[in-house]
């Protein structure tokens, strides 16, 4: 018996190996044939298991078709977030300040190509536990200052979002019309930002106006002008249905009307909700078991499952819940994906793609560029930039911080450049710091001393600096004092529980007490600081904005961030970034956080005084506009800017449409903008084209789900250009 088991392993090892060897041999190997005919001949060859294995993420190997595990979960939010290292660029809320779309799309081109490069490495090397599927960018709007996953978006404007988003998308996919270098998703469809501690069981209630404007439009743009390749459904329900069984979402608006046929993939264990009755999680709980929960997602639009795995799908089908013909639609949007990376083919375009791409020269300066480009002066009383003084001081809890620099969804830089750091090189030190004590005098060889302490932690008051800190203030010609946030405090679902943080979000938004009260000590013993802010969101900074003689939002900025802060800080770098979210006053000023209105929320409908409007920014040089023209036929506004100044920079000039609209309240709206470099003393004539779309408003007059043009309800619609969202910022130009 035992002989005759053998006999039958080993004929069935050689049965193994000859189907794998003659595995290239199959139809769907061929590159000659069209796609649909290689997903074809896969589909007929693949059993039902095999198949419901392949519509979750970590797809197991099929040995007998020569097909390797592929992981579909990646993470490229600023740079690839799996497997080594990585090039760690700018948060997304920094890459939005830049207001620099084409920058971010050769930004996210260098992201795909490390990706490609990683991805090509480890599977030489026997490890197919790394896909090309980036679940990237969050295009969720920034609507409310407290949530901690804000960080991740590109800010609380639907039209800037959108470019920076499609901008993003193009980066990652590459412009081979036959060839996808990687895989976008827009996340998370649909209304989804905040609270983090009730997500999972979270109902949104909101206006169909709201929806159609503010929540939906990047998400439609990234679809019909990138051709996104993924979309992610959220964990939240949006009026009763979580998100990845909404019908109403997933088919009445992506499939159907905005015909999206690419992959639709669950946030991780958002299924669970639907079903699980945890005691610990608050949950959903809408379905009865994980079966219905698998059918239900599966029936309105999902193809991938991210998270609990294929046994939910199997008993769905086991119940006649779902057929295999549905199984088979879902496969083909899968399989048709994996062909245009090339997985299953011999070489592709980026077969090529090695290590040596990895934290390149080129790369490492773009992610110093996205960096100086991000940083928002916001004040600035004739300090900056700063004279190289024989004695300064950088004191606060993220002056020697790298951890803070990379914020969430980061990968591994092979190094990283804290502020402190980048101003003792920029003042002649070399090498790296290892500082091991929080109170440390440094010494560089052109003579300048640089006192470095940590003055106060970034939440609570228990640290207590030595006595020796304010002797060395009180000898420092000039105090740069580094605070703000740190994604240890704000982010996904965090357990932080501190002062003013709940869960990851906030629960006001006023700078930390702790750093407050240090920034006033500063003041009042007459060293007025220069404030260097590292942070995911906005501050309110009403009560300490008169205490520090400039004001600097450095956001998290990456590897490089600790450079670029130096060179804007000493004027080697003429900062131009602007505000992509508004600083309002005060907590006070924000409506109820779970109350998903937009009214009375970011600067198209609030009603009061921000501290530092949406498109903010200072400069060290002035900027006038003048002389515009507006092609009506073309839709394109240009006008004359001019460099005042003494000093050569970069001007964000930004164009908004207003309307008067007392039912809904929207103030304006931005429709365009452009980052142009301007020598002193010259000047540049600007064309912006504004897209038709910005022209369109969702008409709830009749209660249908229609847009129209904006002409035909509102008399009076302007344009207005200029420097950021301030009426005294703007000018304005009628074309109505």
């Amino acid at each position: 018996m035992k002989r005759i088991s053998l006999l039958l392993c080993l004929i069935l090892q050689t049965s193994l190996v000859s189907f794998a060897q003659n595995a290239k041999q199959f139809p769907f190997r061929d590159e000659s044939l069209p796609v649909n005919d290689r997903i074809e001949d896969l589909l007929v060859r693949l059993t039902l298991e095999q198949k419901i294995s392949l519509m979750v993420h970590d797809n197991p190997e099929i040995e007998v078709l020569g097909i390797k595990s592929y992981n579909w979960w990646n993470e490229a939010l600023h740079g690839v977030a799996r497997k080594g290292l990585a090039t760690v660029f700018p948060q997304a809320i920094a890459l939005a300040a830049t207001f620099d779309d084409v920058a971010v799309e050769e930004t996210f081109s260098m992201v795909s190509d490390e990706g490609r490069a990683k991805f090509n490495e480890y599977r030489k090397n026997g490890d197919y536990n790394i896909g090309l599927s980036f679940f990237t960018p969050n295009i969720n709007i920034f609507r409310d200052p407290r949530w901690g996953r804000g960080m991740e978006t590109y800010g609380e404007d639907p039209f800037l979002t959108s470019r920076m988003g499609v901008a993003c998308v193009r980066g990652l996919q590459g412009n081979d019309s036959k060839h996808l270098k990687s895989l976008a998703c827009a996340k998370h469809l649909a209304v989804h930002s905040g609270p983090e501690g009730v997500r999972h069981e979270f109902d949104v209630s909101v206006s169909p106006y709201d929806l159609y404007m503010t929540y939906l439009p990047a998400f439609k743009a990234l679809i019909k002008e990138a051709d996104v390749q993924q979309v992610m459904c959220g964990y939240n329900r949006l009026e009763g249905d979580p998100c990845c069984t909404n019908e109403e979402l997933l088919v009445n608006i992506l499939r159907n009307e905005w015909k999206y046929d690419n992959i639709v993939v669950t946030d991780c264990w958002a299924l669970n909700d639907c079903w699980e009755r945890d005691t610990v999680i608050p949950r959903h709980k809408t379905h009865e078991t994980a079966a219905l929960a698998a059918a239900d997602a599966f029936s309105n639009a999902v193809d991938l499952e991210c998270g609990s795995g294929k046994q939910a799908l199997l008993d769905a089908l086991k119940q006649n819940l779902i057929s295999e013909d549905i199984i088979d639609e879902h496969l083909r949007r899968i399989l048709r994906a994996q062909f245009k990376l090339g997985i299953f083919n011999e070489k592709s375009p980026y077969s090529d793609y090695s290590e040596d791409m990895i934290s390149s020269e080129s790369h490492v300066n773009q992610a110093l560029k996205m960096a100086e480009e991000s940083i928002v002066l916001l004040k600035n009383d004739g300090v900056l930039p700063l004279k190289k003084y024989v004695k300064i001081a950088v004191i606060g809890p993220n002056a020697y911080d790298s951890t803070m620099l990379l914020a969430n969804y980061n990968g591994t830089p092979n190094h990283s450049i804290t502020i402190l750091e980048g101003i003792y090189r920029h003042l002649g030190g070399a090498g790296e710091l290892h500082i091991k004590s929080d109170d440390t005098l440094l010494n560089t060889p052109a003579g300048v001393q640089i006192y470095y302490n940590k003055a106060c932690n970034l939440v609570d008051d228990k640290y207590v600096p030595s006595e020796d800190f304010y002797r060395n203030i009180g000898e420092s010609k000039v105090t740069i004092f580094v605070g703000g946030l740190s994604p240890e405090v704000e982010g996904e679902e965090l357990s932080v529980r501190a002062d003013g943080f709940e869960r990851g979000d906030r629960t006001r938004i006023e700078l930390p007490k702790a750093q407050t009260e240090m920034l006033q000590y500063l003041r009042l013993d007459g060293h007025d600081p220069i404030f260097v802010i590292c942070t995911g969101s906005a501050i309110a900074l009403e009560n300490v904005k008169d205490y520090p003689e400039a004001i600097l939002c450095a956001w998290y900025g990456g590897q490089e961030a600790g450079t670029a802060v130096a060179k804007v800080l000493f004027g080697d770098y003429n900062p131009a970034g602007r505000l992509p979210v508004t600083f309002y006053s005060s907590t006070s000023q924000l409506p109820d956080f779970k109350d998903y209105s937009m009214k009375g929320r970011t600067y198209r409908y609030m009603t009061g005084k921000p501290a530092y409007a949406f498109g903010y920014g200072l400069s060290y040089t002035e900027f006038v506009y003048d002389r515009p023209m507006y092609n009506k036929a073309k839709r394109v506004l240009s006008f004359r800017v001019r460099n005042v100044g003494a000093v050569d920079g970069d001007e964000v000039a930004q164009v908004y449409l207003t309307v008067k609209d007392e039912a809904h309240g929207l103030k304006k709206q931005l429709v365009g903008f452009k980052r142009v470099h301007i020598k002193a003393g010259k000047s540049a004539r600007v064309k912006i084209q504004i897209p038709e779309e910005a022209f369109y408003y969702y008409d709830d007059s009749n209660g249908e789900n229609n847009s129209a043009p904006v002409f035909k309800k509102y008399k009076n619609v302007s344009l207005m250009y200029g420097s950021s969202s301030r009426d005294r910022d703007l000018k304005l130009i009628k074309v109505m």
